[in-house]
């Protein structure tokens, strides 16, 4: 099979959409700019045309209303926001309007419409450009909520996306964009909700979410090193959310480490734990781990970077824990040259 980029994958989810559906529209600031979103979406305007493909005004807030009407008159519009951070300025339109509509209308109203957004770090972006609230969206009946690791799965979740009659935020971390993978050319979907073994293991369960799954095979590499055979779980979809799965491991390899891309407190690190707690509780050997953002606002500068955000290194270390073995401060230690705020060369796919 052929090898694309991550970024490739969702410029040709769009292409399939687009052509097979004259109701999808794009819409977002930069979508038709020569950069093209990251990549994303560049040479889409020019195929299928500017009513179709378009940029839009600095009103994040107006421009979701705009998709609702859109989507409620037959359309199926996809609006993108550069950072998540933007479209925090859409929480009432996106939390209180389309996630709520096709149950208060008793199932008569569809609201087939997409907010993608981009999370992670990345380039001294900051406290305000690298937010990471998946948790926010996940808290709401109503919406689905995706977040896809790999090429493969952003062609085929975004296209599942766009073709659900519901509501769907589609979270990319900005780190995969680079990573290649297999990806089938056509039109394919994934199914939302279930979560994927990435790879398979008898010691301990790693969850792990969106760019934290690279960084979790990579510490089953590591782990494996120590003789100790890690599984792999990458949740895809975080509402709804695939507790069989997660359950099933569990019950399996007895211990539980979850890796998020966001803070801990009332997180969906927090959301796995109970579900393996509530579910399987008889099964845990020790108690389970979360691997997350230390509890203060992204920083800046990139010595700041270098203590806040956690890598495979962390991983092994929690998981160490878990099983009762002495802590190496190696594990952790960042290798000279190393920025923590750029995007790591390790992992370029497929995972």
């Amino acid at each position: 099979m052929r090898e694309i980029s991550y970024a490739e994958a969702i410029r040709e989810g769009f292409s399939v959409a687009l052509e097979r559906d004259p109701r999808v529209v794009l819409l977002g600031l930069g979508v038709p700019d020569p950069k093209g979103f990251f990549g994303t979406t560049t040479g889409l305007q020019q195929r299928f045309g500017a009513e179709r493909v378009m940029d839009m005004p600095c009103s994040e807030n107006g421009m979701s209303g705009v998709v609702l009407g859109a989507a409620i008159n037959g359309l199926r519009p996809v609006l993108n926001h550069q950072r998540l951070d933007f479209a925090i300025l859409s929480m009432d339109p996106i939390c209180t309007q389309a996630a709520k509509w096709h149950y208060m209308f008793g199932g008569a109203m569809k609201m087939p419409v997409v907010f993608r957004m981009i999370i992670g770090r990345g380039w001294g972006q900051g406290p305000q450009h690298s937010q990471c609230l998946q948790s926010w969206f996940a808290h709401i009946p109503g919406l689905k909520v995706v977040m896809p690791t790999t090429p493969h799965d952003a062609k085929g979740l975004l296209i599942a996306a766009i073709e659900d009659d519901n509501p769907v935020v589609f979270l990319e971390h900005r780190w995969l964009h680079h990573a290649k993978g297999h990806v089938p050319e056509g039109h394919y979907t994934v199914p939302i909700g279930p979560a994927r073994v990435a790879k398979p293991g008898r010691d301990v369960t790693l969850v792990a979410l969106s760019y934290m799954v690279a960084e979790a095979l990579e510490a089953a590499k590591n782990l494996a090193k120590l003789g100790v055979d890690a599984e792999v779980i990458d949740l895809r979809s975080l509402r709804p959310l695939d507790s069989t799965l997660i359950l099933e491991s569990v019950r399996k390899t007895g211990r539980l480490v979850v890796a998020d891309t966001g803070w801990a407190l009332a997180g969906m690190s927090a959301e796995v734990l109970a579900v393996a707690s509530e579910g399987a509780f008889g099964s845990l050997k020790a108690a389970p781990r979360r691997v997350c953002f230390p509890d203060c606002p992204t920083p800046t500068s990139p010595s700041l970077a270098a203590a806040y955000y956690p890598r495979s290194g962390d991983i092994v270390a929690a998981v160490r824990e878990t099983l009762g073995l002495p802590a190496d401060e190696a594990d952790t230690a960042i290798p000279a040259g190393v920025e923590l705020d750029k995007p790591n060369p390790a992992f370029t796919g497929p995972f």
